[in-house]
């Protein structure tokens, strides 16, 4: 290799510095084409009044170099502080979140020896868009926000990265037996998308037992595909059973800018007594190091990181009486390393990665079919806490509202239908969603919904906010009621 790769590289807090000590130390010995703009990110530039964690002019360092190589950071107690990584994966578009989780047995302690699995999560939406609103004395509200681009682009790259890495199997976690919209989306992308790759078998599984069979038998699955919220959930589940979250490495990957960490955090109560395992963030750098084309190097750090597991010199955190034959620090450990670099594992099988083409996975999106949008009602949700709430009370107030012929439906509360004809034991809050439709469903107008909001107000209610009832080529694009 002729020239150096440039990359952005953060020490962050806590015992950050110490495992990307250790972590550059065995990449320059195992001969990375390395150079580092190092930037310093995390509590000190928050304390710093900079709610972000990153001052600008390390966002125009990850812009200019694309890679970024990241420590865990410490983000201060109290309100105001964003979180880093989110930050990062949306600015810069980090769609694709991916965490492989292997067992190393019976160096590393863990009851599913032959687990081998990678999580492919999606990084940008679903409930970590962080939309919430407090509408109630007594309810919250957060927004689940998921996009057909969105869902397609993960996809895409969860079955992209199968076939570029020999993975037999793609399974698809959701929960759309409940969310038929918003997870009914992203399942249905899936199987359109499963239909081009059939040399990739594909199943789906509900998010609660699949979760369920990661922690009971996570060897049946090779790759899965999720939305964010879940993904988080079981990627952590995953790490866990294959031995310890300490040893995983994490990749967060966008159409030009990547992000390697390891997948534990700042961990400060042992912040420099040098005891942490590296592991993590040097499994995060060797995912950075085949992204950026050096696989050679990549293989030679993790098979020298599995000989030294196999050797028995381990942190403290994975030591073993009976297995283990040394217990060593931060440094020590990355100096085995370093000594084992060229060697193989014995007993576990050697790292193999792709060289037959080392550019980053290119995803590109087919071009959406444009539905005709028609607005057939309207659901009014109102702050209501009179009568000891009860539902027949404000349904009849309701009904005197019209608005050329928009006139109330019906009215849930927390979901359930509680009028007309709700049942007397649902528990209420004083959050109620009162649906308004035509008596035919035809189309109506925004007029049509300032007008019935108008006729509502002069009735004495509060509405809190208003969600409009489409139909797309006719098919309704809303969820039902229970009991509509």
């Amino acid at each position: 290799m002729s020239s150096k790769r440039k990359i952005t590289v953060a020490y962050g807090d806590g015992i950050g510095p110490e495992i990307m000590k250790a972590t550059l130390n065995i990449l320059e010995a195992a001969g990375a084409q390395l150079e580092y703009d190092v930037i310093e990110i995390g509590e000190q530039v928050y304390l710093k009044g900079i709610t972000s964690g990153m001052e600008p002019k390390s966002f125009a360092s990850l812009r200019e170099t694309k890679v970024f190589l990241k420590s865990p950071i410490t983000t201060p107690q109290g309100g105001g502080f964003k979180s880093l990584n989110v930050t990062t994966r949306k600015s810069f578009g980090l769609f694709a979140n991916v965490r492989p989780c292997k067992a190393y047995s019976p160096f590393i302690k863990t009851h599913f020896p032959k687990t081998d699995l990678v999580i492919i999560r999606e990084n940008e939406e679903d409930l970590y868009a962080g939309i919430e609103h407090r509408q109630t004395q007594e309810v919250y509200q957060t927004l689940k926000l998921i996009s057909q681009p969105g869902s397609e682009k993960i996809i895409r790259y969860a079955f992209e990265y199968a076939r570029k890495y020999g993975r037999k199997k793609v399974t698809c976690m959701t929960k759309d037996n409940i969310m038929k919209l918003a997870d009914g989306l992203f399942h249905k992308t899936f199987d359109e998308i499963a239909k081009e790759y059939p040399d990739i078998q594909k199943d789906h599984k509900i998010i609660d037992i699949g979760s369920a069979l990661i922690a009971e038998r996570p060897e049946i699955f090779d790759v899965i595909v999720t939305l964010n919220l879940y993904g988080d959930i079981i990627s952590d589940i995953a790490a866990q059973v294959t031995g310890s979250v300490g040893l995983g490495g994490s990749a967060n990957v966008g159409e030009e800018v990547a992000m390697f960490e390891a997948i534990h955090g700042s961990a400060p109560d042992i912040a420099g007594m040098d005891i942490a395992n590296p592991s993590g963030l040097l499994n995060g750098a060797i995912m950075m190091l085949v992204h950026i084309g050096q696989p050679e190097i990549a293989e030679k750090i993790s098979n020298a990181w599995m000989k030294t597991l196999e050797d028995g010199i381990h942190t403290a955190d994975i030591y073993q009486e009976g297995i283990s034959s040394k217990k060593v620090g931060t440094q020590e450990f990355a100096q085995a390393i370093i000594e084992r670099l060229g060697q193989t594992p014995v007993n576990m099988s050697p790292a193999t990665f792709d060289k037959s083409s080392t550019a980053p996975l290119s995803i590109k999106l087919k071009p959406a079919k444009k539905e005709k949008k028609e607005l057939i009602g309207v659901d009014v949700f109102i702050d209501w806490d009179e009568d000891n709430r009860n539902p027949n009370t404000i349904g009849e107030k309701l009904r005197k509202a019209d608005a050329n012929g928009l006139k109330l439906h019906l009215i849930t509360n927390r979901g359930v239908k509680v009028f007309p004809e709700g049942m007397p034991e649902t528990f209420c809050t004083d959050h109620w969603r009162c649906r308004f439709k035509t008596a035919d469903q035809s189309v109506i107008t925004h007029a049509d919904v300032l007008e019935l909001l108008k006729q509502i107000k002069d009735l004495g209610f509060d509405f809190i906010k208003t969600e409009h009832l489409y139909a797309f080529d006719g098919v309704r694009g809303y969820s039902l009621a229970q009991g509509e």
